[in-house]
């Protein structure tokens, strides 16, 4: 891609400062003790582990349009649901990134998902549905294809950091084009506004470092070479 993935994480950052603070947690009230148990193992996880070199996952952000937890069902009626992930709207075509190092564990098309991607990294695995494309099969093994969009996705496939892996689309139940994005850790859900928090405020606090250490170099005259 010929880019450092702290630049890509840039542009994620100046993201999240519009976007962070309208993202919210909704529970049902019989599911408050639960929800804030799941919240400290969350926050635990999260915080363990360093963000500076992780992906903001999608290009063009217009919006959080639906937070993690459980809220009415999407696509109408009074029953309530899990909603396992947090949704980001981006115009249909947009490029999804992938988040973080890993395996490709699974491409798969025709659920409610739609075409999604499940990708594994250590303890974490992150799955992006709703995307363009289609899932087939060669020589006995599964990949995603979106041929207007470059992308051909292979299961067992190793991905780095930042790489395209998808575009936005509405395959799947979706009311509009957006990015559903779920995370787990050790197999368990995980918020994934508490990760771009966590990123953010670890993104925040390198660039002021940065920024020192540049300074610092300027008033000794450090030419740099």
């Amino acid at each position: 891609m010929g880019q450092r993935p702290q630049r890509l994480l840039a542009s994620g950052a100046t993201l999240l400062l519009f976007g962070l603070s309208i993202v919210s947690f909704s529970t049902l009230l019989t599911k408050i003790e639960t929800v804030t148990a799941r919240e400290v193992k969350q926050r635990q996880a999260t915080r363990s582990n360093a963000w500076l070199a992780a992906s903001f996952p999608v290009e063009n952000f217009q919006a959080y349009t639906s937070p993690f937890g459980y809220r009415p069902s999407a696509t109408g009626g009074a029953n309530w649901e899990f909603h396992g992930g947090l949704d980001i709207a981006a115009p249909q075509g947009s490029y999804i990134r992938n988040w973080w190092a890993g395996t490709v564990i699974k491409v798969a098309d025709r659920t409610a998902c739609g075409t999604h991607i499940v990708i594994k990294s250590g303890e974490w695995e992150h799955t992006y549905c709703h995307m363009e494309g289609h899932v087939e099969t060669a020589n006995g093994r599964r990949y995603l294809i979106d041929r207007a969009g470059g992308i051909q996705i292979w299961e067992g496939q190793v991905i780095p950091t930042g790489m395209r892996i998808g575009r936005v689309g509405m395959t799947g139940r979706t009311t509009g084009p957006h990015l559903h994005w779920g995370l787990k850790y050790a197999n368990n859900y995980v918020d994934p506004a508490l990760v771009l928090r966590e990123m953010f405020t670890q993104q925040q606090i390198a660039t002021r470092e940065s920024k020192i250490v540049i300074q610092e170099s300027k008033n000794r005259g450090d030419s740099g070479y």
